[in-house]
């Protein structure tokens, strides 16, 4: 970044939007962060307590979906990109109220988009003098792709195929994004990541949830019989993803960010749980605190991302395996929960 940009952020206090404008801050001297936020259950602006007093960093406590609010925002801010992360995007959540997914993912994303879009273009096609390089980066999830078999991996042209209300909100907002590029020429790119981990994630994923029943003595609950496979990525991997494709990407183009590290649900718990009875031994292993719970509704067996585009198009790479990121993860989760 050359000259002085600044972005607007959307859901930067939840998990991957602090540990992204951390990111920026630590690399960029040149920018400015405008951070709206609607601080749901799921956002906390401890997330950003190193950050708060940088001057060139900004808080707007709002709904993605308040027009007046965003249009008010790029008056006052002139913003030069967006990054799209604020999302409803528990997957039990949106089994039990589906309405708030429909409503933020799918609407919320629109309403970004349109704003943006008139306030960067005078019509199709045409950019405001300034605005040429602007930029929409929208945040998504492999899970639009469905679920796989034991075999194949979600590459960028698999064809979409969600299962539950969460996914298939996360895959309507996709689709919003892509008819802006091709109907308005609007610059716009998309990143379809893998499951993230890492520090400050919400204690209701399940790697913080298996480490705090772990360290409290509590049962640790696992779904079915635990054989659901995910890809892993390490949050600091996937915001080097992103922050590639925001400034290098193709406009239009969609790109898989995966850390191709599968690993399934059981075997998770038993590797933090083995790490646990290394670093805080008990009496008793912490395995046998693993607890097998009825399997939730329409629960994908196998997630699996081919990176390769990322990869060869951009540099891209992750530089954390399973078992370094993970070790990193239970070390912040233990300075969180015992000072």
């Amino acid at each position: 970044m050359k000259d002085k940009r600044t972005l607007l952020i959307t859901g930067g206090a939840g998990f991957i939007g602090s540990n992204y404008i951390t990111y920026l801050f630590k690399k960029y001297s040149d920018i400015k962060i405008v951070n709206l936020d609607k601080l749901t259950y799921a956002g906390k602006l401890s997330n950003l307590d190193q950050i708060q007093d940088n001057s060139n960093y900004k808080f707007v406590k709002g709904d993605i979906c308040d027009t007046e609010l965003v249009q008010s925002l790029f008056d006052k801010y002139e913003f030069t990109g967006v990054i799209h992360f604020a999302a409803e995007s528990h997957v039990d959540n949106s089994i039990k109220s589906p309405d708030a997914f429909i409503n933020t993912n799918v609407y919320g994303t629109f309403n970004l988009l349109n704003v943006a879009k008139n306030h960067w273009m005078s019509e199709p096609f045409l950019f405001n003098k300034g605005c040429e390089n602007n930029r929409f980066h929208h945040i998504s999830t492999d899970e639009v792709y469905g679920t796989l078999g034991k075999e194949g991996l979600f590459l960028e042209e698999t064809p979409y195929a969600p299962n539950s209300p969460y996914s298939a909100s996360k895959a309507s907002s996709d689709f919003i994004v892509r008819s802006y590029f091709h109907t308005y020429g609007m610059n716009v790119v998309t990143t379809n990541c893998s499951n993230n981990y890492g520090p400050r994630q919400h204690d209701e994923k399940l790697i913080p949830t298996i480490i705090r029943k772990a360290i409290k003595g509590e049962k640790i609950p696992i779904y079915g019989d635990g054989k659901n496979i995910r890809d892993w990525l390490y949050v600091n991997d996937h915001c080097e993803g992103i922050d590639l494709v925001f400034q290098k990407g193709s406009s239009g183009e969609t790109y898989n960010i995966g850390g191709e590290n599968e690993r399934d649900n059981l075997y998770i718990a038993n590797k933090i749980c083995q790490i646990l009875d290394e670093i805080r031994p008990k009496t008793k292993k912490h395995s046998e605190q693993i607890t097998f719970v009825n399997d939730r509704p329409g629960h994908d067996f196998r997630y699996a991302i081919d990176a390769s585009k990322i990869k060869n198009e951009l540099g891209w790479k992750a530089n954390e395996n399973f078992e370094t990121g993970i070790l990193k993860t239970i070390e912040w989760y233990l300075n969180k929960h015992e000072n």
